[in-house]
């Protein structure tokens, strides 16, 4: 590991193997709400933003958009061990921090005391920090940053952006809703749609009912997700998944189907929207983290009081 990683090992939590371990990578404005902190670091400059945090080092942050699903995250652990002591295919977070060892004290003292299991929190002085997810065996990068998530997806990473809001924890277990198109399914279809409009989607299709859809960034993440869901049985699983897609569930949701068969992904619910808004359906849901490609879906996902990320 070059020296622009400084690794803080967490010896309060149990470390989990990354061989195994579904691997969630997450930047310290994803989990806390940092808002005000950032806004001095860009006015005032570094050593006035770590002078600050090093001063508040022992005042927790508040939450952040991405701290109910390090929380259901927990609770998932905890069922599987539960039902297995020796299991190893656990989800595992890191923090992962363009924060000195100095100023991210504070970081570490937070987690610390809203008890979040964070194995490890990786201080970055590197500009481009993605570059470290894949010697950590990241599957999943949350940030609140663009450049970061659209580096981490060149990287073949699963990632998405993180918009700051005020999220209430909704309760246990773990609920992860996926947009279809461009995010679980490649945009194959998508850019059918642009350039010959939605009759020509349609034929498309029709014509590739048979053949599943090109796997999204977000995939990867999600058949892991689908791994662990199925040590349980239906009624007791600690995680849900859900698909909430504009595709129609006449015309276009038939080939959506058997691509999840196909790749054999597990999928509790799937709405078919038809291009209404997504937002009264996902109020239903309350998941902890919502994955879409539009700007407008997220934008409706707010509006109801779910936390999302956007996958550019």
């Amino acid at each position: 590991m070059a020296e622009l990683e400084s690794t803080v090992i967490n010896t309060n939590v149990k470390q989990k193997d990354p061989s195994t371990a579904l691997v969630v990578a997450v930047t310290t404005r994803a989990i806390f709400n940092l808002e005000e902190e950032h806004k001095l670091y860009l006015e005032k400059g570094k050593e006035e933003y770590t002078r600050h945090q090093q001063a508040n080092q022992d005042k927790p942050l508040p939450p952040g958009t991405a701290f109910a699903f390090i929380q259901a995250v927990q609770y998932v652990n905890k069922k599987i061990l539960e039902s297995n002591p020796a299991e190893r295919d656990l989800l595992d977070i890191l923090v992962l921090s363009n924060n000195s060892p100095e100023s991210g004290m504070r970081i570490i003292n937070s987690a610390k005391h809203y008890g979040l299991e964070i194995s490890k929190f990786c201080f970055v002085s590197d500009e481009d920090s993605t570059q470290y997810l894949k010697s950590h065996g990241v599957k999943l990068f949350l940030s609140a940053d663009r450049t970061d998530v659209c580096n981490a997806l060149r990287r073949g990473v699963s990632a998405a952006l993180v918009f700051q809001q005020e999220v209430q924890a909704p309760s246990t277990p773990l609920r992860v809703a996926f947009d279809g198109d461009a995010v679980l399914f490649s945009d194959e279809t998508d850019r059918i749609f642009q350039e010959q409009g939605l009759e020509g989607a349609l034929q498309y299709e029709r014509a590739m009912e048979a053949v599943p859809i090109g796997e999204g960034p977000l995939k990867a993440f999600a058949m892991h997700l689908g791994k662990m869901r199925k040590k349980f049985g239906q009624g007791e699983s600690p995680i849900r998944t859900y698909l909430v897609t504009a595709r129609s569930g006449r015309d276009m949701g038939v080939r959506a189907i058997k691509t999840l068969r196909e790749w054999g992904l597990p999928i509790d619910e799937a709405f078919f929207m038809d291009g209404a808004p997504k937002g009264p359906i996902l109020a239903q849901i309350q998941p902890h983290i919502f994955f879409d490609d539009g700007l407008h879906n997220i934008q409706g996902a707010q509006n109801v009081g779910v936390p999302s990320a956007w996958v550019p």
